[in-house]
Order: C-alpha cells, then structure tokens, then sequence
C-alpha cells in the first residue's frame, strides 16, 4: 500500500479511492507542474507477476486508443500500473432522479457503441463502473475499468463464482466461456438499467450458484407486474435485451436504452 504523501513514480499519491482483488487506485497529482490529478491504478503485491502485468499491458493498450466523451481517458502505464483520468463523483447510482439515470445510461449506451466499433468488448459493466464526472449535467457519466476487456468474438474463460460484484450482470455467454460480443455488453448494460430504474438487478438469488442458473436458465422477471408504474411494454423491451442467445438482443446498446427512455419519459 502507498501513502498520502509518498512518491511513485512521476506521481505523488493524495489517497486511496479504491481497492480490489488484484490492484489498488489511489488519487494522485503529477510531480511535474502543472501536474494534473489522476487515478493511479497499482497491482497488489509483487511486481513480478507476469499474469497480472500483461493484463495491465492489456488494459492500457485497449484504454489509451479509445477517444470518447463517455469512456474514461488512459494515460500512462510502467510495469503494473497505470493511470487514467481522475472522476470524482462516484458511480450513477448517486444520481437522485430518474431523468438523470436514463441520461446517463443513454451516454454509457453510445460509449459501447463505440468500443464495439473498435472491435473491443468491455465484458464488466456495470453500474460501479459508470463514473460521474464533476459537473454533470454539462459533462456527464464515462466508463471506466478495461481490466476484463477483451477483442469481439474471443472466448473468455467463464466467469467464476467469487467475482459476486459481476455477476449480476453477467451474459450467459460470459458465464459459460464463450466467444464474447457486443451484445455481452447490452446484456450488461440493460441489468443495470432494470437496476438503476427499480432498485434492483433483473436477477436476484442468495448465493452465485444460484445467480449463475438464473442467468443461464430462468427467464427476465416481469418487474412491471410488481410496480405501480412501470408501463408493461418495459418487461418486453427487458426481455428481449436479455435473451439468452446473444443474436436474439437487439443490434445496438444505444437501442433498448432509447426504448426505455421514450417509454418512462411519456
């Protein structure tokens, strides 16, 4: 673990934002002047880990070519680590009102438009992973964390039970190992809009197993026929974003998030 205060690199660490299983993201300034803040991603242990860099490799080589207004911007990366643009307001779940969530959604929506045109799937979305830029209303959501992207159509190895922060958004394609697409990330994408809009995932079981079954097996639930006023047409735009075969969604993200948008702005 670094220190608020202590070197690395090029960087002066400010303090600690984030920690996960493998690295951990501190806020830190360039030592050079003016020296902007960025978020400093670091591998946990020791640096020798060839595993674990070539996934940082990987991670940078993916973020740093992508130019988006809504995907976080990649900067610079050494041996087990990297930076990238510092946001600070936290995922869109602090967003208080629907509207907002839905505008943030359609930006997140375009953005892996985007990565899909780049021949790049994101394989983790998810709502801790759409960021709030400072200013929202005239900046808006970016997405963020590359660490599990991976190239349209390349099998990868299934999801396993521990990653729990994931799975509820996870693709039965995701889970079983297979080749990966842009609908892997619709998929994603509308489970954290069934979220962001109700409270809750799609999907809900008390342990991964579980989890794992529903997505693979049962179908959407039919959470407009627990609300009040959620329109039906909402569990068939759902149900279709979240077939089991990935050609059976529809062919963009920015498609089911429009659908729901019209559908809960009338």
């Amino acid at each position: 673990m670094l220190s608020p205060g202590e070197r690395f690199g090029g960087y002066t660490i400010e303090a600690v934002v984030g920690r996960g299983g493998t690295s951990t993201v501190y806020r830190a300034r360039e030592s050079c002047s003016p020296g902007r803040t960025v978020a400093l991603k670091v591998l946990n242990g020791r640096p020798s880990q060839p595993e674990a860099i070539a996934g940082f490799d990987r991670e940078f080589a993916i973020g740093h070519r992508l130019t988006h207004p809504h995907i976080v911007s990649v900067f610079d990366h050494g041996p087990g680590w990297l930076t990238m643009e510092f946001v600070p307001g936290g995922p869109v779940t602090r967003l208080p009102t629907l509207p907002e969530r839905l505008t943030a959604l359609a930006q997140i929506a375009g953005a892996l438009d985007y990565l899909h045109g780049q021949s790049v799937v994101h394989c983790d979305v998810k709502p801790a992973n759409m960021l709030l830029r400072d200013d929202f209303p005239r900046r808006g959501a970016a997405l963020a964390d590359f660490g599990s992207a991976h190239v349209l159509g390349q099998a990868v190895p299934p999801r396993t039970a521990h990653v729990t922060a994931s799975l509820p958004y996870s693709a039965p394609e995701l889970l079983l190992g297979a080749p990966v697409g842009a609908a892997t990330d619709e998929y994603a994408l509308v489970c954290s809009a069934v979220e962001l809009v109700t409270g809750s995932p799609p999907f809900v079981a008390p342990t991964s197993m579980a989890l794992t079954s529903a997505h693979l097996s049962s179908p959407p639930p039919r959470v407009a026929r627990r609300s009040d006023w959620l329109p039906n047409a909402f569990d068939s735009i759902v149900a279709k974003a979240l077939a089991k075969r990935p050609e059976q969604r529809y062919a963009t993200c920015v498609e089911p998030i429009a659908l729901i948008t019209r559908l809960l702005r009338l």
